[in-house]
This record gives structure tokens, sequence and C-alpha cells, in this order.
């Protein structure tokens, strides 16, 4: 091997780890986000963790956020405004690399 396709390969593994560790942060800050919406509405224990779970599900639906906003916010209708939600999701995110780092 020379050390370009050395290079090529370690640009390649880290690649493939930024973009693991990004779709563990989201799926994780997914979660963080449907336990803090099911605590708004009322749900705990169990019934909170199955809710996070279907936001984490919702995030599949399309690209981007917009499809858990939409969800948040009509789950959420009358206690928080689409653009609370995302401010939260962006401080969430922050929340969720925080703890996936920990745990490394």
């Amino acid at each position: 091997m020379t050390t370009f396709d050395d290079r090529v390969n370690a640009f390649e593994a880290k690649f493939a780890h930024d973009a693991d560790m990004q779709f563990r942060a989201e799926a994780r800050r997914n979660k963080l986000m449907g336990l803090w919406a099911a605590a708004l509405m009322g749900r705990s224990g169990e019934a909170a963790e199955a809710y996070a779970q279907e936001v984490i599900r919702a995030d599949f639906e399309e690209a981007g956020d917009e499809d858990v906003i939409r969800k948040l916010a009509a789950d959420l209708e009358g206690h928080a405004t689409a653009d609370e939600i995302r401010a939260r999701l962006a401080a969430t995110l922050a929340e969720a690399k925080a703890q996936l780092l920990d745990e490394s």
C-alpha cells in the first residue's frame, strides 16, 4: 500500500465513523425529545418510552428534521410551537452528542 492509499482508507474510515456518530446522535436526540414531549403530555414510564420510540420512527419518513417537528408539533398542540420544538431540537442534539461521548 502506498501512503496515498493509507490516507484514502483513513479518510473513508473517518467519514463512516462520523456518519455513524451523527446517526446515533440524532436517534438519541429524538428519544430525548420524545421523553420530553411525553412528559408534557402527562405520560410516564412505559408509555413515555413507547412514545419516544414513535418519535424515533417518525424521523425515518423523510430526510431532515421536518418529519419529527411535524409529529411533535401535532402531538404537542397547545403545549409547544414548532419554533420552540426546533430550538429544543438544536439544544437536545448537543446534549445527545455529549452523552454519546461520555459513553465512549
